[in-house]
């Protein structure tokens, strides 16, 4: 698959706006949301809007997209962006079904050090 499949590129369009509006459509309602800073899968839309809004902020305008690859039905996004003045690297991967919304994001992030201040900064962000 060579061109970018349609959930990814309304992914792409709700994080280059950082308008989490934009989930309503893209998420499923039984979406699951996998963090490196959360142990247990987060279920359900309005959690994993609530992630991704918070995402949206601390990782702004800094967060760019370096490299994409696809499968039937699924992606893989590499992002880079700086939090706290630390440098982090991480992947999304997304899944998505029939009906072009997403069933289920992944977020994996290093090193340590930019993944303990990404989470810092999430905490602090999702307890506005």
């Amino acid at each position: 698959m060579t061109s970018r499949p349609a959930p990814v590129e309304a992914w792409h369009r709700v994080a280059a706006s950082r308008d989490p509006a934009g989930l309503d459509e893209l998420l499923a309602d039984d979406v699951v949301f996998r963090s490196p800073a959360v142990h247990t899968p987060q279920e359900g839309k309005a959690v994993t809007t609530a992630y991704l809004a918070a995402a949206m902020v601390v990782l702004g305008p800094g967060l760019r997209y370096v490299d994409e690859w696809y499968a039937e039905g699924s992606a893989v996004l590499e992002f880079e962006s700086v939090v706290d003045g630390l440098t982090v690297h991480g992947v999304d991967m997304l899944r998505w079904g029939d009906d072009g919304r997403l069933t289920s994001f992944t977020v994996m992030v290093r090193p340590m050090k930019g993944l303990h201040a990404l989470v810092a900064a999430m905490g602090a962000e999702l307890t506005r």
